[in-house]
């Protein structure tokens, strides 16, 4: 029905300027979240549960192991809805320290040839102090179907347009200490093309300052609990040598994991170049993100786990990135194109998989039960 009726519909009222289908789409799953006979209909329609896709990854059990990316629920209002829908686990922000309006509009633009996007929006959001506030006194999401299983929940940090690089490290800092009591675990954010110079943070030396900072932060905010784990997302424009630098920086600082890959500046392999500035996300993406996360297995032997994401539009796709090596995947994009649908189709073929012994599915869950 989505594909067939709501895409088409909300398309066409969306033509000239696709964040009005996003903040559409937006408000009704804001609203939806504090209804809680609605969250239920919602989950009886959409979610797929099967307590074989649950999994244990850098400490945290997820129901499934499919979740929605950073950007799309930006200031954390619809996070129980979006569990409704069945993902696994969802990752709000970006979050800046300080609120910003993100870049003039438009600056969202489709490409459905591609089935991909550009975005510029520039991290829009309401700022980390007001997040908290209002989180305070919003009840945590629970996995669909599963009413005393709360689904993983992070939070994607970002620098703020206005804090000098220089300073990067403090802005980081001030939003983990507001958001650290709503967040299973946190994504360090330096890779956004939409945010001035914010991909130099991913250099060795000053990622080494910022996510040693962060992971020193977290153990101290934790007391003596054990932390939440601190991930890092990287961009896919990265060279082999600089994502070399990368797992040295990830193993030394004591991250818990790596998020392969944010969007993109390259526009290679596009039917239609708009020439348009922005970051592309989509199906255009999937061979350099899977590629990456290939390279990540390969050079990290388990190490730290993986958070696959880019160009991921059904379950074949899924299958590559898990037999490159991720532990989990996130989708964006094809939940744009093709609605919450997408989520069911892979969880199930997961399931498929993990009954006829396919190697990678097979593989993951029996990881899974071993740390269990």
């Amino acid at each position: 029905m989505f594909t067939v009726i709501v895409r088409p519909a909300l398309f066409r009222l969306s033509r000239r300027d696709p964040e009005i289908a996003h903040h559409l789409i937006m408000r009704q799953l804001a609203l939806a979240a504090h209804l809680p006979p609605l969250l239920r209909i919602i989950a009886a329609a959409n979610a797929y549960h099967d307590p074989r896709l649950a999994r244990e990854v850098f400490g945290l059990r997820f129901p499934n192991p499919v979740g929605l990316a950073g950007g799309f629920d930006k200031n954390g209002r619809a996070l129980a809805a979006l569990a409704a829908l069945g993902f696994g686990f969802v990752e709000a922000g970006g979050v800046t320290r300080f609120p910003q309006p993100g870049q003039p509009r438009p600056r969202i633009f489709r490409l459905p040839q591609d089935e991909a996007l550009i975005n510029r929006m520039g991290l829009p959001n309401e700022g980390a102090a007001a997040i908290a506030v209002r989180l305070a006194h919003t009840p945590r999401p629970v996995a669909a179907r599963e009413p005393r299983t709360r689904i993983p929940i992070g939070w994607q940090l970002a620098k703020s347009k206005v804090t000098p690089l220089d300073e990067a490290v403090d802005d980081y800092l001030f939003s983990l200490r507001k958001l650290y009591p709503f967040g299973d675990y946190f994504t360090i954010n330096v890779s956004s093309p939409n945010t001035p110079d914010l991909v130099r943070l991913q250099e060795r030396a000053p990622l080494a300052a910022l996510l040693g900072a962060v992971v020193r932060e977290a153990a101290r905010l934790a007391g003596p609990n054990r932390p939440k784990p601190i991930l890092v997302k990287i961009s896919p424009d990265l060279t082999w040598s600089a994502i070399d630098d990368v797992i040295a920086v990830a193993l030394a600082t004591g991250v818990g994991g790596i998020v392969a890959t944010n969007t993109t500046t390259d526009r290679s392999g596009l039917h239609h170049d708009p020439g348009e500035a922005g970051g592309l996300s989509g199906r255009p993406l999937a061979q350099r993100a899977l590629a990456i996360v290939r390279y990540l297995s390969d050079h990290l032997a388990g190490q730290l786990p993986i958070i696959g994401v880019g160009g991921i539009a059904g379950p074949d796709d899924a299958k590559r990135m898990f037999d490159a090596g991720a532990a989990l995947i996130q989708i964006y994009t094809s939940f744009i194109y093709q609605g919450p649908g997408i989520i069911k189709d892979i969880n199930r073929a997961l399931v498929r998989a993990i009954a006829s012994r396919e190697p990678a599915f097979a593989s993951e869950r029996e990881e899974s039960l071993s740390h269990e």
